[in-house]
């Protein structure tokens, strides 16, 4: 009987993103599947899945990226497989927002703000909030309302945001985004 990975999506995988999820994940004594940094994301759904299974321990953090193409690109198929795998548990979804040339959008349960601050409003990739309640624009977020997730927290562009998200800097938005997933799933109550 195998157990179910327990794993944290982020619509993000440029460069910035990944030295970011990296620091993070080595600072909450996770994983990060650096493989799946890729703008576009260039790793299948599957092949995902098995490096996800191959990672040392939970939580494991993995990135897609659609490069704003347009409609399903590569990153948000890549998601959704890993998502409705019977051998992967999601705890929560990171989505990243950016500038898109088709406004593709999400419903989000909160956003975190370049300052650190929860907002029920959206952000924008910079981190400053919109005007819209609830809702982020973004290029790999179109099908994260056809998930079944229990939570998806919005942030600014990963590992960026005026530097104030820098991996030198611990990356402490994308941190702060991890860490309230993990507190709200009850992950670190279970270890």
């Amino acid at each position: 009987m195998s157990t179910r990975r327990r794993v944290i999506l982020i619509t993000d995988g440029d460069e910035y993103a990944k030295r970011a999820v990296e620091r993070v994940a080595h600072d909450i004594n996770g994983r990060c599947i650096s493989m799946s940094q890729g703008n576009p994301s260039v790793l299948t759904g599957a092949e995902l899945v098995d490096l996800i299974k191959a990672a040392a321990n939970d939580p494991v953090l993995v990135m897609f990226d659609d490069s704003g193409l347009e409609g399903e690109g590569a990153g948000e198929r890549a998601l959704k497989y890993v998502a409705n795998h019977e051998e992967i548990e999601v705890l929560g979804i990171i989505a990243v927002a950016a500038k898109t040339h088709q406004a593709e959008w999400t419903r989000v349960d909160v956003c975190i703000d370049r300052d650190g601050e929860l907002t029920p409003y959206g952000v924008d990739k910079f981190g400053l909030p919109e005007l819209e309640i609830g809702r982020l624009n973004g290029d790999t977020v179109y099908c994260l309302d056809e998930l079944d997730v229990p939570i998806i927290v919005g942030i600014g562009d990963v590992g960026k945001m005026a530097q104030r998200d820098h991996y030198e800097r611990g990356a402490p938005i994308t941190k702060k985004a991890v860490e309230l997933i993990l507190e709200r799933s009850g992950f670190r109550v279970e270890k």
